[in-house]
């Protein structure tokens, strides 16, 4: 399965008649595959390594979807790859296993680079690449993005790592001050490019690949393709092979509904449609900062544990909300479009437009937050008068037309508040101090004689970690906890709630 980068000559490369006839033929598969994604091929037809197959079968890969079927074959056999396919599809999948098929864990030198538009797509991808590494021993993989301070990640950078990830900006100011070396370099992947693109990239994406050696494989992943994705793949590319999954999304997927409403009424109606269909997540778009912040208020006075995420708010925090939202102990995260890029929230049940947007895209872009890979979901938009001009206008250009409901419909059930099921402690020590998911979990576990169900997420930083637990013993379980010694210490922690 591995090789040093000098055995993976790029120049003429050899690509199965079969993988471009899938390539040729996905755009009519995903219509069929696309809510059966179990009824794809399997992942064993695959020349990957049997610890990387066991692995798979660990994390209950047990079929491609589409993105992964088209992309994968092409990208295993060294070739250059346009690949388009929404965000939520399975494409992390497909290009991590491609760049670790391509790694030789034996050089500890830079062998990959992963460039993302924001620090929180970075994160994700970060996390899904470690997952899929553990069929080997020892693959360091390294996150490098703006907004967070310099020190530690030059600390890191000297010691090392096998793939970087991170946003243009920061690997390019990592390039310029030569602390990061790519000499050894053999996969270039651009993640979401049609976002990078959108928020500016274009010159620092150029001046990254300009440090990146020939020969190397280079995997373009876009949502879209607009002029510029061309333009780049054209510079950056060689003799690319394109993969157009057309189908953005399915149409009976994504359950969309519109409610025509005054501005007095709009915050309300946020409450209402909350309370009438009580989703467990919800993601709530805003066209402003200032109605981000008025609508959380509004849903923390009503009883709802509601969340904000803008521009106004540091890196530190906008990491702790996301981190807070997609461990289910917050019902509702509201947020802009520009703070909401790059998000990939599993099993979110639905999106409130809580303003329209006067963008087209965007509003493909809001609504496909729902409804990822074999999964369905509601999509609600809010609209009053002024705004009908924008409904017409999504109408038009998407071909469809508004299902439109009275507000007057909207009746909270008898079920009491909308509470998130899980709470978040928030604990001082992490990978620096060697704590692993495992100790904390054995700990409750065995320890303390909790249920591995009661148990959510557990995300272990630098310096602390995240543990969701089930809301209704959350103050119970960290006060035994905090009597309680990880690893031999004593553990510092606090309750993150509103």
């Amino acid at each position: 399965m591995h090789s040093d980068p000098a055995s993976h000559p790029q120049t003429s490369p050899k690509v199965s008649p079969a993988a471009e006839v899938v390539a040729a033929n996905m755009v009519a598969a995903d219509r069929v595959a696309a809510d059966r994604v179990a009824a794809g091929p399997g992942f064993a037809s695959l020349p990957l390594s049997p610890a990387m197959q066991a692995n798979l079968q660990r994390l209950g890969y047990l079929a491609m979807t589409p993105i992964q079927a088209a992309s994968l074959p092409p990208a295993l056999a060294g070739r250059d790859l346009i690949a388009q396919a929404r965000t939520g599809s399975g494409k992390t999948a497909a290009f991590a296993l491609a760049l670790l098929a391509n790694l030789n864990p034996r050089r500890f030198a830079v062998q990959t680079l992963v460039l993302c538009p924001t620090r929180e797509l970075a994160d994700q991808v970060t996390a899904e690449i470690r997952r899929l590494a553990r069929a080997e021993d020892s693959i360091k993989v390294l996150t490098l993005c703006g907004g967070a301070t310099l020190r530690p990640q030059l600390a890191s950078l000297a010691h090392g790592a096998h793939i970087v990830v991170g946003t243009p900006g920061r690997i390019l100011d990592h390039l310029e001050r030569a602390s990061l070396e790519l000499s050894a370099l053999n996969t270039l992947v651009l993640d979401e490019a049609d976002r990078m693109l959108d928020m500016g990239f274009h010159d620092a994406i150029s001046a990254v690949a300009s440090h990146c050696p020939q020969p190397r494989q280079t995997l373009l992943f876009s949502a879209t393709y607009p002029e510029g994705i061309a333009k780049i793949a054209a510079a950056l590319l060689r003799q690319p092979l394109t993969i157009r999954l057309e189908q953005a999304h399915q149409p009976d997927k994504i359950r969309q509904r519109f409610y025509q409403v005054r501005e007095d009424q709009r915050l309300h109606a946020v409450g209402l449609l909350l309370n009438h269909y009580r989703p467990v997540s919800t993601l709530a778009f805003c066209n402003t900062k200032a109605q981000c912040r008025d609508l959380v208020a509004v849903l923390r006075a009503q009883g709802f544990s509601a969340l904000e995420l803008h521009g106004d708010l540091d890196q530190r925090e906008r990491d702790q909300m996301l981190l807070r939202f997609a461990n289910r102990s917050a019902s509702v995260l509201v947020a802009t479009d520009i703070a909401a890029r790059g998000l990939d929230i599993t099993d979110l049940e639905a999106v409130i437009n809580v303003d329209v947007t006067p963008d087209v895209a965007t509003h493909t872009h809001r609504i496909g937050r729902t409804a990822r890979v074999d999964n369905s979901g509601w999509a609600f938009s809010l609209a009053s008068l002024d705004e009908m001009g924008r409904v017409g206008q999504i109408e038009h250009e998407l071909g469809f037309s508004s299902t439109w409901q009275p507000l007057a419909e909207l009746t909270a059930s008898g079920s009491g508040p909308l509470l998130a099921p899980m709470a978040t402690l928030q604990i001082l020590g992490g990978r620096k101090e060697k704590i692993r998911p495992g100790d904390l979990l054995g700990a409750l576990t065995k320890d303390l004689g909790y249920a591995a169900a009661q148990i959510g997420k557990i995300k272990v930083n630098d310096y602390s970690t995240y543990l969701a637990v089930a809301r209704e013993i959350a103050p119970e379980l960290a006060r035994r906890l905090s009597n309680t010694k990880v690893k031999g210490r004593s553990v510092k922690l606090r309750l993150m709630d509103d």
